[in-house]
């Protein structure tokens, strides 16, 4: 497996010039980027993935469509692009991710694993079917489509297995609540 470098940030946001190995970065806590992509068909369900057995943090759980961190050199867009391609073999054009914001988080999952980040919130409006994805194993072990009222069910009741991205939720429920009922 090629080593992974990651453009470092500051506090801010702002590149610093200076590239890191992505476990230093994580070993260190330094400031970094990373792409978070929510797919929903015009059916109004959310794509949700479940992480695999292997992964660093949050094994097994269930979470964003597609998501990753932005290797050193590249931008937001191309990054989105890439996780899309490489989590789920969809090929996107960039007309047709719709960025919502940057998040700024904190998290530490052990002493030697924290996770600061800025994430790039993306929306993927597709009708691509299960069958026309093909996710990276190495990464997932299963994908699928859940109903947005049963999705916001899942948030509301705290689903022990699905990963709690509250600011990203409320932002979903703003979006969609309206499109999608309530």
């Amino acid at each position: 497996m090629a080593k992974e470098y990651f453009d470092l940030l500051d506090e801010n946001g702002n590149k610093t010039g200076k590239t890191k190995l992505r476990s230093e970065v994580h070993r260190d806590g330094d400031w970094h980027k990373a792409v978070h992509i929510w797919i929903i068909n015009s059916n109004g369900e959310i794509l949700l993935q479940r992480r695999c057995a292997t992964k660093d943090s949050n094994p097994n759980m269930l979470d964003i469509s597609s998501a990753g961190h932005l290797s050193a050199g590249d931008d937001s867009l191309s990054g989105a692009i890439r996780e899309l391609k490489e989590e789920l073999n969809l090929d996107v054009e960039p007309e047709e991710l719709q960025f919502i914001k940057t998040l700024k988080r904190s998290s530490k999952y052990t002493a030697t694993f924290i996770n600061n980040e800025f994430d790039d919130l993306y929306i993927l409006r597709t009708n691509k079917r299960i069958e026309d994805m093909r996710f990276q194993k190495e990464e997932i072990s299963e994908i699928f489509f859940v109903p947005y009222k049963k999705f916001k069910e899942m948030v509301t009741n705290k689903q022990p297995d699905l990963l709690m991205h509250t600011e990203e939720f409320e932002i979903l429920f703003n979006m969609f609540d309206n499109e999608f009922g309530r």
